[in-house]
This record gives C-alpha cells, sequence and structure tokens, in this order.
C-alpha cells in the first residue's frame, strides 16, 4: 500500500495496514458529511422566547372580532312578522307554537314526561286570619326532580275564581319568599283572586349551586334542550290552576319580573290556557340586545335556548298573544338590561299593528315604570298589575295597594321541604346522559366504512356544518429574524367571520415541506414550544386562531355570551370553528403542495373543534395530535366544566350521538394520538 506525505513517515508499524483503512474511511466520511451540510438549507434554531413577539402580536382587534361576529348575528334575526290579515296570523301562530313546542322546547324529552299529568302533593296550611290562607305544595317537575309552591287561596271560596300564576325571576334569593313577590301574591288573595307562587331554578328552596341556569347547557350537552326543563317547571303550575276546582279557566293570568317576565311570555305565548298577561322586564327582541352594547348582560343561556330564536325572536313571542290581553311593564332606567325607551319599537309599536288587525288595538297595553325606574316589580309597578288584572277579570278596578307589611312570611315559614335526592339540572343532565347507549361500532373493515360515511353525515347535522370559503387571505405583517420568517394573515371568511394565523418556518425550508397547522385553547400566543419544535424539525407551522378563539377574544364572557345567542339563532359555533379550520387548512395544503397536514392541539376546546373537522374531512389530516384534552366529552358532566370555560362544546346532542374516541375513528385514515389527558380533580 501508497502513502505519501507525513503520514507515511508515522505508519512504520505492523498495524500500518489497518490505521491506512481507517484513514480512508475517516477521509471519505467527513467528504459525505461535508457534501450533505453543502446541499442541506442553513436554518437557525428556533425557540418559544424568539418567537413571543411575533406569535403574541395582535392580528385582529377584540372590536372588530366582535364587531362581525354581531353582524353576523344580526344577520340571522328575522324581522317582525307583518301579516295581511288576522286570519292570516291565527294560522301562522299556530304553526309557529307547534313547531316551538315540537321541535325546540321539548326536543329530547321523553314524551312520558311531557305528556304527564301534574302531581301536587300538599304538605301544609297557614290560616293567616286575614282573609286568606296558604297552601304548601310540593310538586314534580320531571321523575325524581321536585319544587315547592305557595297558593295565597281567599277565604269563602264561592263559585269560579280568577287566577294568575306568579313566576319568579333573577331577584331574590329567597325566591318565593321574596318581599315584592309576597306583597303581590297577599293582594291579589285579598282581592278575590287564587295566586300561585312558584320556586325557581337556583333560588329559594332550589338554591342548589347545580341548579345554576348555565348548567341547563349540558342538558344540551345530552341531547335534551334546556328549554324543555324550564317550561316543564313552570307550566306544571299553570296545569295545576287549570285544574282547581275552583278556578275559572276563562281568567287565568301569568306575571313576573326579570326572569320571570320571560317565563311569562314563553308560557303564555305557547300555550293559549293563559288568557292574560303581565310581564315586567324580562324580555327584548334580540336585535336589540345584540345592537345595544352597553346592555353586556345577553341573558341566562334558556334567554336565547337553543333553536329558540331561529326563524322567530321575541318580537313573535309577543304577536302570539293577540288577541289575547297582555300588559308590557318595562322601566325607564332599568339598570339590568331591558330599558324601556330601547325596547318599546320592537316590542310594542311593532306589533301594535296586529292587534288592530284583531280589532283588540287596547289588548295591548304598555307602562314605562319611573318610580323607581330600576329592575323592579315595586309597588309602582304592582298597582299597574292590580289595576290590569282585575279590569280584564272583571272585578271592581283596583289601583293601589293594601299595606301587608305586617302579612309578610319569613324564608323559614314558607319553607315547603324537598326530597334530600332531589335531582338537580346538572345530576339530571349526568342521569340522562347514563341512561343514552350508543349503538356499537361495527368491527368488520366494510361494515366499519360504511358506519363512518352515515356517522359524519349525522355530525354534519349535529353541529350544522356549513362550509365557508376563505374571500381574502390578508398578508398584515412578516419578519424574517435568527433564521425564521413569519408571515401574519387574516383569514376573511364567505360568512363575514374571520380566523388569523401566523405562518412560520426555517429561512431556507421549501415551499413543499411537510406542514403542521397548531390550535390552543388560550391562543397562538400560547403555543410557542410546540411551534418552535415544528419549526426545528424543518417544518411548516400555522398557528391559528378560530374565532372565539385567542387575544381577539380573551374575555371568554364575551365569547360564551355570542356563542350562547349563536345557539338561540340555530348555529353551532363548534361547526362554525371546524368549518374554518378545514377551508384554512386546505388553504394550507394548497399553499405548500403537501398532501396531507399534522395537526396539533392543545387544550379541550381546540381538541374538539379539531376532531369534528378532521371527522367532517378525514383525508385532510395525515395526524391529530392532542395535548391536555379530554378522554370523553362526559368530563364536562362530571367535572364538571362550566359554560364559559368552554362554551362551543355544550352543542344540542353533541354527547348523545358522538363522543372524543367515536370522532377519532370517524375521522380515519388520518390518526389521532392523545398524550395527556385532563383528569378530573380529587374532591
Amino acid at each position: 500500500m501508497l502513502c505519501y506525505g507525513p503520514l507515511a513517515l508515522i505508519l512504520e508499524s505492523p498495524e500500518k495496514e489497518v490505521l491506512m483503512f481507517s484513514y480512508r474511511i475517516a477521509k471519505y466520511s467527513f467528504l459525505i458529511t461535508a457534501m450533505f451540510l453543502a446541499a442541506a438549507p442553513a436554518f437557525g434554531q428556533a425557540d418559544p422566547e424568539m418567537l413571543k413577539d411575533v406569535l403574541t402580536g395582535e392580528n385582529l382587534a377584540p372590536a372588530v372580532a366582535e364587531f362581525q361576529v354581531r353582524q353576523y348575528i344580526l344577520g340571522r334575526i328575522v324581522p317582525p312578522p307583518n301579516p295581511v290579515s288576522s286570519d292570516a296570523w291565527t294560522t301562522e301562530a299556530n304553526h309557529i307554537r307547534q313547531h316551538v313546542l315540537r321541535d325546540v322546547v321539548f326536543h329530547g324529552w321523553p314524551p312520558d314526561w311531557v305528556n304527564s299529568p301534574p302531581k301536587f302533593e300538599e304538605v301544609g296550611v297557614i290560616e293567616t286570619g286575614d282573609g286568606y290562607k296558604l297552601r304548601k305544595l310540593r310538586y314534580e317537575i320531571v321523575p325524581g326532580f321536585f319544587s315547592a309552591a305557595i297558593l295565597y287561596e281567599p277565604d269563602h271560596l264561592e263559585g269560579k275564581v280568577p287566577a294568575i300564576l306568579n313566576v319568579h325571576g333573577h331577584v331574590g334569593p329567597e325566591g318565593k319568599a321574596v318581599e315584592f313577590k309576597q306583597k303581590r301574591c297577599i293582594n291579589y288573595a285579598k282581592h278575590g283572586i287564587m295566586a300561585l307562587n312558584l320556586e325557581w331554578f337556583s333560588y329559594g328552596e332550589l338554591g342548589n349551586p347545580e341548579n345554576s341556569h348555565w348548567n341547563g347547557a349540558h342538558l344540551d350537552l345530552v341531547g335534551s334542550n334546556e328549554l324543555g326543563l324550564f317550561y316543564l317547571e313552570m307550566r306544571r303550575g299553570l296545569d295545576y290552576l287549570y285544574n282547581h276546582p275552583s278556578v275559572d279557566r276563562s281568567r287565568l293570568g301569568v306575571t313576573g319580573l326579570s326572569g320571570g317576565g320571560w317565563q311569562t311570555i314563553i308560557l303564555s305565548s305557547l300555550d293559549e290556557r293563559v288568557r292574560m298577561a303581565m310581564p315586567v322586564a324580562g324580555f327584548s327582541s334580540f336585535r336589540t340586545r345584540v345592537e345595544v352594547k352597553e346592555y353586556g348582560d345577553l341573558g341566562d343561556v334558556e334567554q336565547s335556548g337553543t333553536d329558540l330564536l331561529e326563524g322567530q325572536d321575541y318580537t313573535h313571542l309577543i304577536a302570539l298573544m293577540a288577541p289575547r290581553p297582555t300588559q308590557l311593564a318595562y322601566n325607564a332606567e332599568d339598570n339590568c338590561c331591558f330599558r324601556a325607551a330601547l325596547v318599546k319599537p320592537l316590542i310594542f309599536d311593532a306589533i301594535a299593528p296586529i292587534y288592530k288587525l284583531y280589532g283588540k288595538e287596547d289588548a295591548l297595553g304598555w307602562y314605562e315604570n319611573r318610580d323607581p325606574g330600576t329592575h323592579n316589580y315595586q309597588q309602582d309597578n304592582r298597582e299597574q298589575s292590580y289595576r290590569f288584572f282585575t279590569k280584564v277579570f272583571g272585578l271592581p278596578l283596583v289601583d293601589k295597594e293594601i299595606p301587608v307589611g305586617p302579612e309578610l312570611k319569613t324564608y323559614d315559614e314558607l319553607v315547603v321541604g324537598l326530597p334530600k335526592d332531589n335531582l338537580t339540572i346538572l345530576s339530571l343532565a349526568r342521569k340522562l346522559a347514563s341512561e343514552n347507549p350508543r349503538p356499537p361500532v361495527p368491527s368488520a373493515t366494510v361494515e366499519r366504512a360504511a358506519w363512518a360515511k352515515a356517522e359524519r353525515k349525522q355530525l354534519a347535522e349535529v353541529v350544522r356544518y356549513k362550509p365557508v370559503k376563505i374571500n381574502d387571505a390578508q398578508a398584515i405583517s412578516m419578519t424574517k429574524h435568527l433564521g425564521v420568517e413569519t408571515k401574519s394573515f387574516i383569514f376573511v371568511m364567505s360568512n363575514g367571520l374571520t380566523a388569523n394565523g401566523v405562518w412560520l418556518r426555517a429561512i431556507g425550508i421549501g415551499d413543499h415541506a411537510p406542514v403542521t397547522v397548531i390550535l390552543n385553547d388560550a391562543g397562538k400566543k400560547a403555543a410557542g414550544a410546540e411551534v418552535a419544535d415544528r419549526i426545528n424539525r424543518g417544518e411548516q407551522v400555522l398557528a391559528l386562531d378560530l374565532v372565539f378563539n385567542g387575544d381577539a377574544w380573551g374575555r371568554r364572557s364575551k365569547a360564551a355570551a355570542f356563542t350562547e345567542i349563536l345557539h338561540g339563532t340555530g348555529d353551532r359555533p363548534i361547526g362554525l370553528q371546524a368549518a374554518q379550520l378545514i377551508e384554512v387548512s386546505r388553504w394550507a395544503r394548497q399553499r405548500s403542495g403537501a398532501r396531507n397536514l399534522r395537526l396539533e392541539i392543545t387544550g379541550m376546546r381546540s381538541q374538539v373543534a379539531g376532531l369534528v373537522a378532521a371527522a367532517l374531512e378525514p383525508d385532510l389530516f395525515a395526524k391529530v395530535i392532542v395535548h391536555e384534552g379530554i378522554s370523553s366529552l362526559g368530563f364536562l358532566l362530571e367535572k364538571p366544566v362550566a359554560f364559559h370555560e368552554a362554551p362551543e362544546l355544550f352543542c344540542l346532542d353533541l354527547y348523545k350521538k358522538f363522543d372524543v374516541d367515536r370522532l377519532a375513528l370517524i375521522a380515519a385514515p388520518a390518526e389521532v394520538s392523545t398524550e395527556k389527558v385532563m383528569q378530573i380533580p380529587s374532591p
């Protein structure tokens, strides 16, 4: 073997041949490595800190995002009805009642529960000696779930007397024992009117925290519209009065404040057994509530109950009262949400012509309270109710309140007593979920494919999936720094809503490098570690914020409020998010030329949106990786997760029809893996 140069002088030992062979291997390895490094792109090493500024930059201003959603919602709220004749409206009104009750209120509720007769039990009588007595009543809302009521009954009943159902609202934790409600019921009884005072969820004897109205969303999740429970709770009271042997069925009225005003219009408009009604400050057109930003509070979840506002608004519910006597009372300086001047155009002015079609212009009344003018059912409003009801009942006109302060009872004196194991809204949702076995998943390949196709169709219906297009992918900024280049985008969708994101890659990486789309419940600003990891692997990354997520929606309460209203108008925000993710991911695939994308997710909100998108478009993602996700939608019930924490997940029928594992199966051939699952904390 030949050897030249200094090395030859060294290699005089018997091991010369072995050393020369090693030298050649090292030499060629060095050359190959050098050639590889020369061919490979040179890029900087990304770390989360260096990406912080670009990921936390404000792509979409919160005010703009909110404005877009408001405009989107306003486009879905229908105008007030404008019938050509009373006959035409009577026909349409009957259709609306049937539709709302059948398809909305009682969606998912067992018919046996809906159609069961009222079950009331009298548990005690208080003889007042003041011209009336109080009967304590316990009644069943649905099996295992009881409520309480007090009947204010005039002494010496003769013949049939008028009756008023008094529903409670969002005022007074004492529930049925609240001062202004007792005074009203006592005055009715003293004037020969039977008054039934109902308890309400989250108040009085139903004050268990699990009866929070927001837990109505958990009923939606398991397939029973939350409106059904609220409706049955108040309708049972109407059933009781309607069947009472001393009640004149032609003189049945309903009244209440705030949420009681809401109950009044819901029950009275949908049940024609109510012959006259006086709601106080309980609702407005949702156009008003969305347009007037000063409201802030858009109501509890039942007030924009799922699908209630799809095809009708509260203006229609007032119109359904025609020609029955209806007295609307609102407060001039309402400090909650229903100021008289703002409400009147769409609640009274727009509906008065319908009463005129019936020749009953005087049957629709308007009253503006100015004393105290705040959110109230105090003496001035109560005296207005006495005038209204005594007039329409054909009784001697009453316009002054009898002072009854000494006759008021304490909370304890009015306690009826409910079962210790009484269900709550949340435990009822859990019960309904446990009684809902899903059909098994087929094991055979051919059958599995047909099953997945059918499930995909049903999923699209449940989430109300409507494909969108990107009208404009606006590049709003770009950077090249420390070996990484970025470009920020606003994606303007064909429905007027937007998503926003940042496209990142190492400088020198080609356009056709693999692409990972990243979602994070806390927004792209929290995705630095995942983004840096994929950049360092030589990939392109799109860190994406969907509607209702990220910096533009930093206040979860706002996202929750608008999610609630969108549910009411018949939309499903989880479907809107999935549609955005699908369209933006298609854009990313086309931009890069990648055949399949990788989707990396952190958090349960993004997890479900991502799995829904992957299930609807199973060829879009090759892999879906989930961090800090949930193993089942049942987690929302068991933890429990509050509505405002993950509002889009409380989609009607979602957990009834699907779960996380089934969505992953429907997403095949995409590979879905979960690296870390959130656990329910120990009690």
